[in-house]
């Protein structure tokens, strides 16, 4: 029997579509792409048995991890670090490609203009994987629908692809690769930040130590797109 060919694509975003006051400065997209036949079994179960030792199994939102909010509002900061890190060094060893999109709305005053931005940054992405990308017998996105204006760009740009299906209903906990999209999207705000000299918020210079970004964005070079 031959085996189908299968591409998941794993999208999640950090930010909003406000450019007025109180709303947030940077916005972010990230994209995890794996490949079926490359089984990433033993890595899960690993993750998953290091967290069943801290007693959290749940879903794994890294903002509010940081900010020490919502589920992580009863978690001390070493164990919140150690849930970081147990997700982190998971998306450093399963085969991955990843890439985020990234938004300073310092330099925007319409939504309009975020959103043909953003549009054309993804168009970009899929022009750039084309040959990648059809190279696969099945490609299945899951993105939850979240933003209504994103889910729309990612329903016009993907809509050009063959074989393509959209999985809006599906575990958040279980889907560890959509919870690395949603790391993604924090980690490369703050280097962003780190960059541009932007200051970081004190639970951010809280939970990072010195290196720690560095060492992050070193580890992921080789991953992405």
């Amino acid at each position: 029997m031959v085996q189908i060919k299968r591409l998941n694509i794993f999208i999640d975003e950090s930010g909003d579509f406000g450019i007025a006051n109180g709303s947030s400065n940077l916005y972010a997209v990230s994209f995890v792409l794996h490949e079926s036949n490359h089984s990433i079994r033993e890595e899960l179960a690993y993750l998953n048995q290091k967290l069943e030792r801290l007693n959290y199994v749940g879903m794994i939102h890294t903002a509010d991890l940081i900010g020490k909010k919502e589920d992580y509002s009863y978690l001390d900061l070493a164990k919140r670090r150690s849930i970081f890190w147990a997700l982190f060094y998971f998306s450093t060893k399963v085969k991955i490609k990843v890439h985020t999109i990234l938004v300073d709305k310092a330099f925007l005053n319409k939504r309009a203009q975020l959103k043909s931005f953003l549009a054309q940054k993804m168009e970009n992405l899929l022009l750039s994987q084309k040959k990648y990308l059809s190279s696969f017998d099945k490609i299945v996105v899951y993105y939850d629908n979240g933003q209504k204006v994103l889910a729309n760009l990612i329903d016009t740009l993907f809509s050009t692809i063959p074989n393509l299906e959209r999985q809006i209903h599906f575990n958040h906990s279980e889907k560890r690769l959509f919870q690395v999209a949603d790391m993604l999207t924090v980690i490369d705000k703050l280097e962003y930040k780190r960059r541009k000299k932007i200051p970081l918020t004190k639970a951010e210079l809280y939970f990072f130590e010195v290196q720690d970004l560095k060492h992050i964005i070193d580890l992921l070079k080789k991953k992405r797109i």
